[in-house]
């Protein structure tokens, strides 16, 4: 494509794609300008970097849609400084995102050698501060605790481990459930340990590698 056709494109998937599902935020609205997603995409893909698709990533992993990347990046209202705990790198695009405003990023990816190309994609865009970890990150990752945690995976039940990783006034982001009936849910912390659940929209995505399962009851 040139270059001329790539702005254009980027214009359009910013007017047309991301306005349309409420992402009013100007300064998430500008890095979808800086932070350059044909960049981020396989290279098979890139022609279809700007469409309103899931792009494949192997092992029946998919990006998010643009305005769904946009959307949780508004709803989650990330500050410079703040840590986020992001389970399932993919593209590594998202994690830029993130990293584009201001936070100190923790990506985990089960695939290692996706976990290296993200690094690497990371690192030439100018986002070596952003940390990828290679493991299964399903369940929680570590003792730490964050301002936000970012799952990119359904799972059908939200592990208890996340929401004791969230820091007092921090948020957690989940696509919960199984198809066809997933919830895109932000929850925010509400003092204490308690956090308050909203439910953003509706959406099917792929789960996570080893996701926690709903129990099902055998007669």
């Amino acid at each position: 494509m040139r270059a001329f056709d790539v702005e254009r494109a980027r214009f359009n998937m910013v007017e047309q794609q991301v306005r349309t599902w409420d992402v009013l935020d100007q300064e998430v609205l500008d890095l979808l300008f800086t932070v350059r997603r044909e960049e981020f995409v396989p290279v098979a893909y890139r022609g279809i970097a700007f469409a309103d698709l899931e792009i494949p990533l192997g092992d029946g992993q998919r990006m998010w849609t643009p305005k769904m990347e946009a959307r949780v990046l508004q709803d989650l209202a990330i500050r410079p400084g703040e840590s986020v705990l992001e389970i399932g790198t993919g593209s590594a695009y998202f994690t830029a995102l993130l990293a584009a405003r201001g936070a100190l990023v923790t990506s985990v990816e089960i695939d290692a050698a996706r976990a290296m190309e993200a690094r690497a994609k990371l690192a030439r865009h100018g986002f070596a501060k952003a940390r990828v970890e290679v493991g299964d990150g399903a369940r929680g990752w570590g003792r730490e605790s964050y301002d936000a945690v970012v799952l990119t995976g359904a799972t059908p039940v939200l592990p208890d481990a996340f929401v004791a990783q969230v820091k007092p006034g921090g948020r957690l982001f989940a696509v919960v459930g199984e198809a066809p009936a997933m919830k895109a849910r932000l929850l925010r912390s509400a003092g204490g340990s308690a956090l308050v659940a909203r439910d953003l929209f509706e959406t099917v995505i792929p789960s996570l590698a080893n996701a926690v399962a709903t129990e099902r009851f055998v007669f």
